[in-house]
């Protein structure tokens, strides 16, 4: 019975489907909050990334991502997850029923399966138990659960994609193999095209991946160019449409200007003015059709940085509330938030800060045991919410490294253990060996 029990431990494929069912039950206990087969509005299918998707599926092209304004072409998102849904609208209707039902189970599923790569990045980083039992922490985990039950959204792609890219990174470390660094700079071209903010993390896991590599001066030139060079050709397309359309050098989104003015701006009183996003302001809806989309977020990037400099001080104020808002998930001061909150908003804070804790805490253990992996996992906490600290937070942006924190606290968690009387035993030695050595 116990090895039976141990297989089902370590079977991903096991935690797969338990991961997936959970999601169903939740997500049928969340339609019924609701009236069934009613589609409450367009922002059920990720707002913007709906309205675009609306207009592929009715042949008007990638455009209009507002809502009743017909605006033109628009390169607000990358494009992979807009057509993904479109591909949804043509086969089950534009904001339908059956088409929110098909892009949740989509979503579901790609949540459940993102178990795999966790398993995959635990194990070659820190052990077999650690990848297994991160895997599970995934199935059970809040914030895996909610968003792809709540948002239609890249959000749980984007998840799934930088957890198997920080696999595929752990296992191409030190490769001379050119097909193994075309497949890797190929993998990051179709990451980019689903959301762009997971490069942030590319130049530090592509430099620690090929640095083994460095006394072979040649060979690591030619590897790193020939994926570079795939990288590039397979986003060119996309660039060279929004080049042909925009007449500017667009790689892959247009947004950047608003969203750091939605952060830096007179409005600001915490981290974001986000009523006056063009989906949720009139005013600001019909002044971006005016203008129409380039236009338009080159001048709210102008305004911003005009703020940005005549403010300094409210900009570092603000900087410093996202940073927290990105690790403890809360819009308001933390302490105004425990004074004055529901006990369940308690729970989350405390949720939210014990988890940033211990995965920053994987980190530390991971650098004391000169873990090799301590790098690039590291790289990933560092880089990737950056810039979400200069535009604005949510817990929904932060989510595609939530797989990598979850390792690094499945991690130290398992140090935690092993550190107790009750771990030192001998049936424990199995959990505290790999901590101790590292990686297998």
């Amino acid at each position: 019975m116990r090895k039976y029990f141990t297989r089902l431990f370590f079977s991903t494929g096991f935690a797969v489907l338990v991961a997936f069912v959970i999601r169903v039950l939740v997500f049928r206990s969340y339609l019924h909050e609701f009236d069934d087969k009613i589609v409450r509005d367009f922002t059920q299918f990720g707002a913007e990334t709906g309205a675009v998707a609306a207009s592929i599926a009715r042949g008007q092209g990638f455009s209009s991502p507002l809502a009743g304004h017909t605006t033109g072409p628009t390169a607000w998102f990358a494009p992979l997850y807009p057509y993904l849904l479109a591909g949804v609208f043509k086969l089950w209707g534009v904001f339908s029923y059956p088409s929110d039902l098909a892009i949740h189970f989509i979503n579901l599923a790609i949540s459940a399966f993102t178990c795999w790569p966790i398993a995959a990045v635990g194990d070659r980083a820190f052990g077999k138990k650690t990848g297994a039992a991160a895997a599970w922490f995934w199935v059970v985990l809040p914030n895996a659960i909610y968003f792809p039950v709540v948002w239609v959204w890249d959000t749980a792609l984007a998840a799934f994609w930088m957890a198997l890219m920080v696999a595929v990174t752990l296992k191409l470390r030190g490769s001379s193999r050119m097909r193994d660094w075309l497949a890797y700079g190929a993998l990051w071209a179709i990451g980019g095209l689903i959301n762009p903010s997971l490069l942030a993390v590319l130049p530090f896991l592509a430099i620690w991946a090929i640095w083994p590599l460095r006394r072979e001066l040649t060979q690591a030139t030619k590897l790193a160019a020939a994926s570079a060079l795939l990288f590039a050709v397979m986003i060119a397309p996309w660039s060279v449409r929004n080049y042909v359309v925009f007449h500017r050098f667009i790689p892959l989104r247009s947004n950047f200007g608003l969203e750091l003015w939605l952060g830096n701006n007179p409005d600001v009183t915490d981290t974001c003015s986000c009523s006056l996003h063009p989906t949720t302001d009139a005013g600001e809806a019909a002044k971006y059709a005016q203008m129409t989309e380039i236009p338009y977020m080159e001048q709210k990037q102008s305004e911003a940085l005009a703020f940005m400099r005549t403010h300094p001080v409210d900009t570092l104020r603000f900087t410093f509330r996202r940073f927290e808002d990105t690790w403890l998930g809360v819009w308001d001061a933390p302490m105004d938030v425990w004074r004055s909150s529901h006990a369940s908003i308690k729970a989350l804070v405390v949720f939210n800060c014990s988890f940033s804790l211990l995965a920053l805490g994987g980190v530390l253990a991971a650098f004391r045991r000169t873990n090799d992996a301590a790098t690039p996992l590291g790289a990933v906490l560092m880089a990737f919410p950056a810039v979400f600290y200069l535009t604005h937070p949510s817990s929904r942006y932060r989510f595609p490294m939530d797989p990598i924190m979850l390792v690094l606290a499945t991690y130290v968690l398992g140090a935690l253990v092993a550190s107790l009387p009750v771990g030192r035993r001998d049936t424990a030695g199995a959990v505290a060996q790999p901590l101790a050595q590292g990686t297998d």
